[in-house]
């Protein structure tokens, strides 16, 4: 973390004139008490940003919010988890637009200002009676604490995420904080997760849609765990300038570190997510170097960070270069076999695509850590990248045998 930037507690609600909270509406099972239903907002406007999935089946609050942001400034967030509400027709369009509905009339604003957000299993419809029922619970409980709020919206995830900071721009301190979920379906662009961001900065709308696409592309668009794409992935950013600082415009003072303020926000919940993936036990870091463009690199990275037979032997230990080097080979990026070095945690497997003399043993002991990154120079330009990913565990495929069944017999 920079010097420049003080971790501070809060998540969603650290920045000023932000609450939040969350509550049990019984979505997934109605029996069960886990808090499933989050709500954030901010007491003032603000202006926002979003991001969403681009797979072409978009769940219908993602077509709601995104049509939304289009023309109203978001000031409220409502999640629920346990139903992704996708793939649930007109039917599923209807229940979106009614957690719009009932969140501003009980908020006293805008339907178009709400963002509506879902996760979960698809092709259920989403039980919209218990959620509507919650709602005047979910309103009276907001606090300045984002605490429920990050827990309301995992799914398999095994733990909240959330991070905020402090700055200082243009002599007044501002707050950054956020909220993440997401475990499995994690692949570019973005992942199955879900970002909520908020911030007390003065900004102006040009300036927080740029750095939110910035931000967004150095952290989510970063990560993979699994190589799949969810149908509501969605990033949403909010400003609402009670900090009293100077609006931070395109370019100008203090642009830069709030860019890299937010980016690193962003960055920090990614990793979050990667490490918290489903019955994954290695975070990885691959690190892509001397590639004869950026777009090659991209390839190269996402090739080797989504290859189940590279993640099967990180997951057993196994430095095998083997693995990565026909990955990179694969990838569709221009490279030259008698080129390639491979590093384990910046220990050389192989130079000039063979095996160096490096012991056995040396990169066994880096694959066995918990996080290491697997370097690879291609040695043919100045293209880099990197992506953050997992291993991939037998309980993975165990996991997400069961879970899509149990949650249909639930219903």
């Amino acid at each position: 973390m920079s010097s420049k930037l003080e971790e501070i507690s809060g998540g969603t609600c650290a920045p000023k004139g932000f609450r939040c909270s969350g509550v049990s509406c019984g979505i997934k099972d109605p029996e069960s008490d886990k808090l499933d239903l989050a709500l954030i907002y901010s007491k003032y406007p603000t202006v926002g940003a979003a991001v969403f999935t681009q797979n072409e089946v978009a769940a219908a609050p993602v077509q709601l919010s995104s049509n939304y942001i289009k023309t109203t400034e978001p000031q409220a967030i409502i999640a629920n988890s346990g139903n992704a509400n996708a793939c649930t027709g007109v039917i599923g369009t209807e229940h979106a637009r009614r957690m719009a509905v009932l969140a501003s009339r009980a908020l006293g604003i805008k339907q178009r200002a709400v963002q509506v957000c879902s996760t979960g299993i698809i092709g259920v419809p989403l039980p919209i009676e218990r959620i509507e029922s919650k709602i005047p619970e979910l309103v009276e409980g907001l606090e300045k604490d984002g605490g429920t709020a990050a827990e309301a919206i995992m799914t398999s995830d095994t733990k909240p995420k959330s991070y905020s900071v402090k700055l200082t721009i243009n002599g007044e301190a501002i707050r950054i904080g956020a909220i993440a979920k997401g475990a499995g379906m994690i692949n570019p662009h973005m992942a199955t997760m879900l970002c909520f961001v908020t911030t007390d900065a003065a900004i102006s709308k040009a300036e927080i849609v740029a750095a939110t696409q910035d931000a967004v592309s150095a952290s989510f668009n970063r990560i993979s765990v699994d190589g799949d794409m969810s149908t509501n992935d969605t990033v949403v950013v909010m400003a609402n300038h009670r900090a009293g600082n100077r609006p931070i415009t395109r370019a100008g003072k203090g642009s830069k570190e709030f860019r890299e303020a937010l980016s690193h926000v962003m960055l920090n919940l990614a990793k979050k997510i990667v490490a918290d993936g489903e019955r994954v036990t290695k975070l990885v870091e691959v690190q892509v170097r001397g590639a004869a463009s950026l777009i090659d690199a991209q390839r190269v990275a996402r090739a080797v960070a989504n290859s189940k037979l590279v993640k099967c032997s990180w997951n057993g230990n196994d430095p095998n270069w083997g693995r990565v080097i026909h990955a990179v080979g694969y990838s569709g990026a221009r490279v030259k076999e008698q080129l390639i070095d491979i590093f384990f945690g910046g220990v050389a497997a192989t130079r000039g695509g063979l095996a160096t003399d490096t012991p056995l043993q040396d990169l066994v002991d880096v694959v066995k850590e918990r996080e290491f990154t697997v370097g690879i120079d291609l040695n043919l330009g100045k293209g880099s990248y990197n992506i953050y990913t997992a291993d991939l565990s037998p309980e993975y495929v165990e996991f997400n045998r069961e879970e899509y069944a149990l949650n249909r017999m639930k219903k």
